[in-house]
């Protein structure tokens, strides 16, 4: 640490806290030194030559001289792939035991002296020196994992590894949690480290606040998905291939991942994209779907500082005619930042506001941030203290770090205990009449001048009583956190479904809700941040999510603010948010022009809002995320592969934001067949690329022909927007109608279109064939050619 490193730290969160902030680094320094032992001399090793095969269920183990590797293709058609003795379980990312594996599927002796598991879905091949080839039915190699190599201290405890991975020339490769840079990872090196930024953050600033270790890699050959089970510190360098041009020399595309510590193992799960994220969310669980309301437009500021200033923004909310479904109150509602309090002068009644605002149809939405001020008198410390909830060092000591309460403790949500401890405590949110939580600053941070903003890595943890160090728990820790929180809200109200959504988690945290953009800097370079974060984490499983409108630290120009928010009104999580010292994000403080086009976009939101429901509900029944790349449904083509800058939302519509500043055109890369612009019906054929009008007004969104998407009516009711089919093509749609914001069981309705004479013919598909009562209203669109 130098002199600039704490005035850094001092402007970052001001003089006393940012002096804490040293001292607290500097303690954290002087605890891992005296936790964590030197590596010292480490032994490289290698597998070796294999020496022998045991056949299992679903596969065998494979031994090497030095190294022994499972193979296990399960009924589902995932293979699972585990070095010197790493099972399946335990696993945070699974969401209940290990499938179970596929009798069918049997090793036997492969060329060269290498062994084979066959099945329906998938080949596994071993060579005999340890490398693995996931192949098609027909043959075509997906993945190829060279051996490991692993580095063990002399001395003994945790051993670094390293694993690279060949893909086809082709090939490009997708997820790794939230990246800013995507969706489509290029050749650079990416850490698995959940991280807070420290402030706002661009495109190229890397690890973020989700990080996950899932590739999702499209090839002509197929697509699949591999998950390194592994919740320790790790890079992963990637490196695309290059395509011979027809000499067959292809050099190919190179995956290395090296970690600090923990199992060497792997899912791969393989098919077409929604084959895959079916399997995925069979590994790691369906999606929650998050209540009706929360599928609306919602609010939040870091600073309302007041109850009378809420009344305000939606008293200005209802004067202008625009819907609000939710509004967030940040950590200055708190008293003195002290989580699960209230700050009585600044909102001296909130429930009864909580009250009012329920009655106008909004909700209050409170944050929580996992650190505990760590002060004698502070219910909620005390009762940890009882509890026995909070992190402690190697020697028992609490673990202590800065955050806004000042000097805090954190709970371990590794541990059972902890984690019903915690969820009993939101009884204090919901008695204010808060209907939903956000987790914060979970990744944990520790404000630190220097170095990662976290707890000290020798920090002890119970890791579902196996114990371990934060190492291992890190990456999880949000993911816990969220955990402990949703369980907690299904035990206190449990007709309800809960609506949490948080800043940091890990694969399986789409189980317990969704996440958002975090401090997302504003301009237009966070604006397509803002869409390759929800297209990268939806095809890591996690479907829910959406930036702040407008970026949360800049003042952004009447023109980006809109195009922002254009952007997420298509979005899964619809929400403005910014820190007061960067201005207000109500749609009527950029004048007049924009309120108009913002009251637009919103019109829209609510009258697609039973097409997002249908899509909550498809990704929990389906794993299907709402928000999709173009190439979803195509991924062999390959100009479409290289489109980041539309999507499809669900089946039927494709949106294509701006995000130039000045642009009124923009070009549109359409996926095969017939698509309608939405606004003036005009049809374009793909594949191809199209030149679309986008004036200030709105951005270019196309329907697929044949598509039937449920809408909201001019009287409320739910009716059937049919798109005109292509003559002799049929096409169709699903309709998901909730069944209340509780646990009902929704009904799943299925559509066909087709042209007959020259009329559309809409069907609704039954048990005993097809019918034409449809029990809605339909609006046909798009000419009939």
């Amino acid at each position: 640490m130098d002199g600039n490193d704490l005035v850094r730290s001092v402007k970052a969160v001001g003089t006393v806290r940012g002096l804490r902030a040293v001292r607290s680094a500097l303690r954290r320094r002087r605890t891992d030194a005296r936790g964590l032992p030197a590596r010292g001399p480490e032994r490289a090793r290698v597998p070796g030559q294999v020496r022998a095969a045991e056949p299992r269920p679903g596969g065998g183990l494979v031994r090497f001289a030095r190294a022994e590797l499972e193979v296990r293709v399960t009924v589902g058609g995932a293979v699972f792939l585990g070095w010197d003795g790493a099972g399946p379980e335990p696993s945070y990312a699974l969401a209940g035991p290990a499938p179970e594996p596929d009798a069918r599927a049997v090793l036997e002796p492969d060329t060269d002296d290498g062994w084979r598991v066959v099945s329906e879905r998938v080949t596994v091949a071993v060579s005999r020196h340890g490398a693995v080839e996931v192949r098609t039915p027909g043959g075509v190699v997906l993945r190829r994992e060279l051996p490991p190599r692993w580095w063990e201290p002399v001395e003994g405890g945790p051993g670094r590894w390293a694993l690279r991975s060949e893909l086809a020339a082709d090939a490009r490769v997708f997820g790794l949690g939230g990246r800013a840079a995507g969706p489509r990872l290029r050749d650079g090196v990416y850490r698995l480290w959940n991280t807070d930024p420290g402030g706002a953050f661009a495109p190229g600033d890397d690890p973020l606040y989700i990080t996950m270790p899932v590739q999702l890699v499209v090839a002509d050959g197929g697509t699949h998905l591999a998950f390194y089970d592994n919740t320790w510190d790790g890079r992963v360098r990637l490196r695309e291939g290059v395509e011979g041009a027809g000499s067959g020399h292809d050099r190919p595309g190179h995956s290395e991942l090296r970690m600090e510590g923990g199992p060497v193992r792997c899912w791969v799960v393989t098919g077409t994209p929604a084959r895959v994220l079916r399997g995925w969310a069979a590994l790691t669980g369906a999606p929650a779907v998050p209540p009706s309301w929360a599928l609306g437009p919602q609010h939040a500021r870091w600073g309302f500082g007041s109850e009378s200033e809420v009344r305000r923004v939606v008293a200005g909310y209802r004067e202008h005619g625009l819907p609000l479904s939710a509004l967030h109150l940040d950590i200055d509602h708190y008293d003195a930042h002290q989580v699960f309090t209230v700050d009585r002068e600044s909102f001296p009644d909130l429930p009864r506001l909580a009250k009012d605002l329920a009655e106008d149809g909004v909700r209050l939405v409170s944050i929580v941030d996992p650190a505990v001020k760590a002060r004698r008198g502070n219910a909620v410390y005390e009762s940890g203290l009882a509890t026995g909830a909070f992190v402690r060092d190697a020697r028992g000591e609490e673990v202590r770090g800065v955050v806004w309460p000042g000097e805090c403790v954190y709970p371990d949500f590794t541990d059972a205990g902890a984690r019903e401890w915690w969820g009993g405590l939101y009884q204090e949110r919901l008695d204010q009449g808060f209907a939903g939580v956000w987790h914060d600053m979970n990744e944990p941070v520790s404000f630190a001048p220097f170095g990662d903003p976290t707890l000290p890595r020798s920090a002890r943890h119970a890791l579902e009583g196996r114990g371990g160090d934060h190492r291992e728990a890190h990456n999880v820790y949000g993911l816990a956190m969220a955990r402990a929180g949703y369980e907690g809200l299904r035990r206190l109200r449990p007709d309800d479904r809960p609506f949490l959504f948080s800043r940091s988690g890990w694969a399986g945290m789409q189980r317990y809700g969704g996440t958002w953009s975090g401090d997302v800097a504003t301009g237009w370079p966070g604006l397509r941040a803002s869409l390759a974060l929800v297209l990268g984490l939806g095809l890591c499983g996690v479907p829910y999510s959406g930036p702040d409108v407008g970026g949360f630290t800049g003042s952004p120009s009447p023109e980006l603010y809109l195009r922002w928010f254009q952007l997420a009104s298509r979005l899964p999580f619809f929400r403005t948010h910014s820190a007061l010292r960067a201005g207000r994000r109500e749609p009527w403080e950029f004048g007049p022009d924009v309120l108009e086009h913002a009251r637009v976009a919103l019109e829209e939101r609510e009258r697609l809002r039973p097409y997002f429901m249908t899509l909550a509900q498809l990704a929990r029944l389906t794993g299907a995320p709402y928000v999709r790349p173009v190439w979803w449904g195509g991924p062999g083509d390959r100009a479409l592969r290289d489109c980041e800058d539309a999507f499809l939302l669900g089946d039927a519509l494709l949106v294509a934001p701006v995000f130039e500043p000045g642009a009124v055109r923009r070009a549109v890369r359409l996926p095969r067949g017939r698509w309608y612009d939405a606004a003036t019906g005009e049809p374009h054929e793909g594949p191809g690329q199209v030149v679309l009008d986008a004036p200030l007004s709105r951005i270019p969104v196309l329907a697929r022909a044949g598509s039937v998407i449920p809408v909201r009516g001019e009287r409320g009711e739910v009716e059937l927007e049919v798109w005109a089919p292509v003559a002799g093509r049929t096409g169709g749609g699903i309709v998901v109608r909730d069944a209340g914001d509780g646990w009902g069981t929704p009904k799943v309705e299925r559509f066909t279109t087709r042209l007959a004479r020259g009329r559309v013919v809409v069907e609704r598909v039954t048990a005993e064939g097809t019918t034409r009562e449809l029990g809605y209203p339909v609006r046909v669109r798009g000419g009939v050619q």
